[in-house]
């Protein structure tokens, strides 16, 4: 028998609030039903009106079924296990791995010191930032320094580095969109900042970017006292999928240079681009084309290995990239990099693969050529199909991806469906979910915990279920959704 006792030292009354107060919606209470319900088929099949969860709550490719890169994955083998680029292993090795595979693995084994599983240098190995500074170069056509650069533990982490040390105190401001990912809500509040909402222009086809509401929010923040110092950008969006025109970036790096903001830029979806008419270019590349009057500008962007066609979440591998911050700051970014030693090495090997694939000529481009092609063709046609089966649903808005790997639709609820809600103490768009969860096995999050225009509902859905099981997927919530509506509305 377990004894409680009530003088125990860990209570929620007694931790740090900012820890207590943080949401994270995509991991909430959708997330963790989910996994109860998964059990619950692992341990009584044919218990539930569904035979699988489906998570599309999470930007998480490889967990729907999306297949490896497979020259990404014969370096990462090699570098784990480097036994197989011995003499005596050769003959096997060659069978089973390509040539500039087993290259590739040498070369970082080699930056390495020759192990994986030591530690590396805080910033991340320098070889690999090296590559990663030739690529941003290369998609640039401005340099980088790679001592300007940091691997981390996937993006998200390198944003907590950075939000960490730029939240002076608790009245410290950073602009954030709305919609917003539920990472940058958490960690102002987990470092006790505040956030400075600016709302994007919701329409049936996009959600766009109005400068007039970025100077809107930063002086009404302003005028209450908030010292506001960062603007961050979501390009190509999350959770709303679209992508920036050259014009506005021109325009958000202008009232960030008037402003006197940190442009904070998160892009780790920049080649999930579907619109030939609206190309990614990152902000770095767009503030170097404004010349030197905007050289003092200080911008931070951010990358990962998670999204894209690689996918390689559970690797958790990033970096981003300073410029226009002075060396005193990269070098506090330094010491609190230090204190975690250094981003997962694997992680890191993932980056170098990412930004330095095989090229053209190479024994592995042919291959890696066809895996790319077919997830991104397949992911755009995906995004266009599920787009048309939640606008043909009662209600229902979803303006198209043109980015990202999202669609996030507003929905228009019965009041029986708000009443309800509201008697469970749930926002509507929660009980959607949870009903839909609960009916389907389907795990989307609700609009409410990405934060949303007051009166407006939405959900946010991946369109990342394989494709041989979209149609089945999609009868199944259209199925759902009419069943709600009509329960509701009676």
């Amino acid at each position: 028998m377990t004894i409680q006792r009530t003088d125990k030292v860990l209570q929620v009354s007694k931790l740090n609030p900012n820890v207590v107060n943080v949401e994270y919606a995509v991991r909430g209470e959708l997330a963790i039903r989910a996994e109860q319900l998964k059990e619950q088929l692992a341990s009584t099949p044919g218990s539930l009106p569904f035979k699988t969860i489906t998570n599309c709550n999470i930007g998480n490719p490889q967990q729907l079924e999306q297949k490896p890169i497979t020259f990404f994955r014969q370096v990462a083998s090699l570098v784990d296990y480097p036994d197989l680029l011995k003499p005596e292993n050769a003959q096997i090795t060659s069978q089973l791995f390509k040539p500039d595979a087993v290259d590739r693995a040498r070369t970082l084994l080699a930056a390495m010191g020759g192990s994986s599983g030591a530690y590396s240098h805080s910033k991340g190995i320098p070889l690999i930032r090296k590559h990663v500074a030739d690529f941003i170069e290369e998609r640039d056509g401005y340099p980088a320094n790679p001592e300007h650069i940091f691997l981390t533990a996937g993006a998200s982490p390198g944003v907590q580095l950075v939000l960490q040390t730029l939240i002076q105190n608790s009245n410290v401001g950073i602009m954030i969109p709305i919609p917003q990912y539920p990472l940058y809500t958490a960690s102002i509040a987990l470092f006790n900042g505040k956030a400075v909402p600016y709302y994007l222009d919701e329409s049936a086809e996009t959600f766009g970017l109005d400068i007039v509401e970025l100077k809107r929010s930063i002086q009404e923040a302003r005028n209450s006292g908030v010292d506001v110092r960062a603007l961050c950008v979501i390009n190509p969006g999350n959770p709303t999928g679209q992508v920036l025109t050259e014009e506005s970036m021109k325009d958000i790096i202008r009232f960030c240079h008037e402003e006197k903001l940190v442009l904070l830029a998160d892009e780790v979806y920049q080649t999930n681009i579907y619109l030939s008419t609206l190309p990614f270019h990152s902000f770095k590349k767009v503030l170097k084309s404004l010349g030197p009057a905007y050289e003092g500008l200080e911008l931070i962007s951010f990358n990962s290995v998670s999204k894209g066609m690689v996918g390689e979440c559970g690797r958790r591998g990033g970096y981003f990239e300073c410029t226009g911050v002075s060396d005193d700051i990269i070098d506090m970014f330094y010491k609190v990099a230090s204190v975690s030693l250094c981003p997962p090495v694997q992680g890191q090997v993932m980056v170098d693969l990412t930004v330095r694939p095989p090229k053209k000529g190479d024994p592995s481009y042919p291959e890696y050529r066809a895996e790319i092609d077919a997830i991104y063709e397949s992911l755009k046609r995906r995004a266009t199909k599920l787009a048309a089966a939640f606008n043909s649903l009662e209600g229902v808005i979803c303006p198209p991806a043109q980015g990202a790997m999202y669609l996030f639709p507003r929905i228009v609820l019965p009041q029986g469906a708000i009443d309800a809600a509201q008697k469970a103490g749930k926002q509507p768009d929660a009980l959607y979910c949870m009903e839909m969860l609960n009916a389907t096995g389907v795990c989307m999050v609700p609009g409410s915990g990405f934060c949303q225009r007051e009166g407006t509902w939405h959900f946010r859905s991946t369109f990342l279920p394989p494709e041989n099981q979209l149609d089945s997927f999609i009868d199944s919530v259209a199925h759902f959704h009419n069943s709600f509506v009509k329960k509701y509305s009676n």
